[in-house]
């Protein structure tokens, strides 16, 4: 399992650019696998922010989770990722998703049809990585597409869906490289995530997918006070149904109790059980704990790469 990390404030507030530059230099320097920029409506643009990160690094993988599909067209989207890829000089990971109704409708855009949306968006951007000549041809029923299409020299690189539930699952499998998960622990990455995901990818004949998870983490010796802020940033999952199903298919009571926090060797428990569950990538979202935020990060993400 590759450990990863959020180099964009994920929890608490929005991270200016000289932020996730400084934070995705430090990812690299200690040796974390990957760094993590999410779409968040108060926060700066995913893939602007990952252009950002990769001015200041050389090898580490960068990757967005999640993009909102449905803000994007998939040809516009293509673009603007394969730029990004073409400027920090190596291909960068596309995380897409459907978001949920509430963020996609508070812009003005109806959520309609999500997974039949999600899997005609990743054939499309499948047609994109695969196309030969300077067009793009789709022909679905929600995208209907015939139109110039080229970006000189680059294209997207691995791409990943946001994915919960068994439709979900099955395009990330059948269509993508493979999934992001969000308020898994590791009992439902080992029951409901990585079973259909792996069966889907399988059937499509497609190579062993990756099956990646977004994580809170707080490495801490008070675990009292990680347990009551976890408490209180994370309360309005346990009202989302598609979050709920995940809590309970853990085993768990809310969502906080998905998030890592306690000293070095439990979070190495729990990173050995995640591992042990099938996951492929843990992308680590810090929880701050104090005022001194760059602090706070820090050393959530020096312990990390010292159990990598």
């Amino acid at each position: 399992m590759q450990i990863g990390i959020f180099v964009s404030e994920t929890w608490d507030g929005a991270s200016p650019i000289e932020e996730v530059r400084e934070r995705a230099r430090i990812a690299e320097q200690i040796g974390l696998a990957s760094a993590w920029v999410p779409y968040l409506p108060w926060s700066l643009d995913a893939l602007a922010s990952v252009q950002a990160a990769g001015e200041v690094t050389h090898a580490i993988e960068l990757g967005t989770a999640v993009i909102p599909t449905y803000f994007f067209h998939p040809l516009a989207l293509a673009r603007q990722a394969a730029t990004c890829a073409a400027a920090v000089g190596r291909a960068i990971t596309l995380g897409v998703g459907c978001s949920n109704q509430f963020v996609v409708e508070m812009h003005g855009l109806a959520y309609q049809r999500p997974a039949a949306h999600a899997r005609e968006y990743l054939e499309v951007l499948e047609a994109v990585r695969q196309s030969s000549d300077a067009r793009v041809a789709y022909r679905g029923e929600l995208f209907r597409i015939e139109a110039m299409y080229a970006t000189p020299g680059t294209t997207i690189g691995s791409l990943l869906l946001g994915a919960l539930g068994p439709r979900m699952l099955h395009a990330a499998g059948a269509h993508s490289d493979g999934t992001i998960a969000t308020w898994c622990n590791e009992r439902a990455i080992e029951r409901a995530i990585r079973p259909a995901l792996e069966e889907a990818a399988k059937q499509a004949g497609r190579a062993a997918p990756r099956v990646a998870a977004v994580v809170p983490v707080a490495v801490t010796d008070d675990v009292e006070a990680a347990r009551a802020r976890a408490a209180e940033k994370f309360a309005i999952y346990d009202s989302l149904p598609r979050y709920r199903r995940m809590v309970e298919l853990g085993g768990l009571a809310s969502a906080a109790e998905v998030c890592i926090a306690g000293n070095a060797r439990h979070v190495r428990d729990r990173l050995r059980a995640y591992a042990d569950a099938g996951l492929t990538d843990l992308l680590a979202a810090p929880l701050q704990l104090g005022d001194d935020r760059a602090a706070a990060w820090r050393r959530t993400a020096e312990a990390l790469a010292a159990l990598a």
